[in-house]
């Protein structure tokens, strides 16, 4: 339960209020899921990849110094780069498309140097704050307009599709499905009527339908695969199939740590990135899940709560935006290697490995906190 110290907050110096309005409480949850994911991955990643702990651990000290940062920069001046942040980005996926580094068919990275860039993460980022100015402005923010028809969402939609559209062509569902649920989840919170979103629905449905023909094969195979587990296991459904397998075996509590055999002996694919949870639950059990789980529902709780006690409309927008980045990763994620929804290859927060996506999630995490810190400021 975080602390009220409002009434502290006229008290001291100028960085002794700061320390006090910190949500310290966001702080500890997200650095214990940070250890719990090192801890993990170092058991993962002991059959194929032994060491990238070690980077992992290194690249969370990174974001933990670029959260700093944010946090000691007011939320507000954010609001003025949004435009110009959305609009690099944009440029930088268009420049993916172009001259990205090709890995395992997809075309996702900008080298620079020996360091591999992800723009698609960034663009997470990006939405987010622009969508927050959108809403935030006098006229989108007025009262009297109540809630938004088709024509008050289109702008934001169109900034929600724009980069979704331009990641998908890389090609890279799962992380342009997250884009959109991000901006889904924002323009809901800013209000849509709900005629409006019986439309939308029926408009999501055909378009989808449109759509499938377009898929590449493989994303149309994990479809059919959710559809029917048993139909492939050995070849589109073998992911799925061992990761539960995995989850499974687990049991109450777990075989213990690096005591894995779906892990030690490598059959459980791409286990130190999607489907960490999948060694997770495996070691660690059904308890061991139920407390990777409650870590994670403290984080997406904080974060609403953030959210509701913001002291703006811009603030409270990019709380919602934060809070709906690491809910639908984890959501998505969770549902993935358990069988409840298709393979689409997103991460989970703090737990898979990943350069450009710790950045990302612990940024998310510091605009939170700069939100929270400041909501008695004038």
């Amino acid at each position: 339960m975080a602390l009220d110290v409002s009434g502290l907050a006229s008290l001291g110096s100028p960085r002794q209020r700061t320390l006090a309005r910190f949500p310290w409480h966001l702080a500890v949850l997200a650095l214990s899921i940070s250890l719990l994911g090192v801890w993990n991955l170092a058991s993962a990643a002991r059959s194929s990849m032994a060491g990238i702990w070690v980077t992992q651990a290194t690249w969370m000290g990174v974001g933990l110094v670029l959260a700093l940062a944010v946090v000691l920069v007011d939320y507000r001046v954010f609001r003025q780069g949004a435009w110009v942040l959305y609009g690099v980005v944009v440029l930088l996926l268009l420049l993916v498309l172009w001259k990205g580094r090709v890995v395992m068919g997809a075309r996702r990275w900008l080298a620079f140097g020996p360091v591999n860039f992800q723009p698609s993460e960034v663009a997470k980022i990006a939405v987010i704050l622009a969508l927050a100015r959108w809403f935030s402005s006098d006229r989108e923010s007025d009262p009297r307009k109540g809630p938004r028809g088709l024509a008050g969402i289109a702008i934001p939609a169109a900034i929600v599709l724009l980069p979704a559209l331009l990641v998908q062509r890389q090609p890279d569902l799962g992380t342009a499905l997250i884009v959109v649920a991000i901006g889904a989840t924002m323009i809901l919170f800013a209000g849509v009527r709900w005629k409006t979103l019986v439309v939308l629905a029926t408009a999501v449905t055909l378009t989808a339908v449109a759509a499938w023909p377009h898929l590449k094969p493989y994303q149309r195979k994990r479809v059919e695969v959710f559809l029917n587990p048993e139909g492939d296991v050995l070849g589109a459904g073998y992911h799925a199939t061992q990761s539960m397998i995995a989850v499974g075996s687990g049991q109450a509590l777990g075989k213990g740590w690096g005591q894995g055999t779906q892990t030690l002996l490598s059959f459980l694919p791409e286990q130190h990135t999607d489907f960490i949870f999948s060694v997770w639950a495996e070691e660690h059990g059904f308890f061991g899940a139920l407390l990777l789980l409650a870590l994670y529902f403290g984080l997406v709780g904080s974060g609403i709560t953030i959210a509701l006690h913001a002291r703006d409309r811009f603030g409270q927008l990019v709380a919602v935006g934060a809070t709906a980045l690491l809910f639908w990763h984890v959501f998505v994620n969770m549902g993935m290697v358990t069988g409840v929804m298709p393979v689409v290859g997103v991460p989970l927060p703090l737990m898979s490995y990943g350069r450009t996506s710790v950045l990302v999630v612990y940024t998310a995490l510091a605009m939170l906190a700069s939100v929270g810190t400041r909501r008695f400021v004038n």
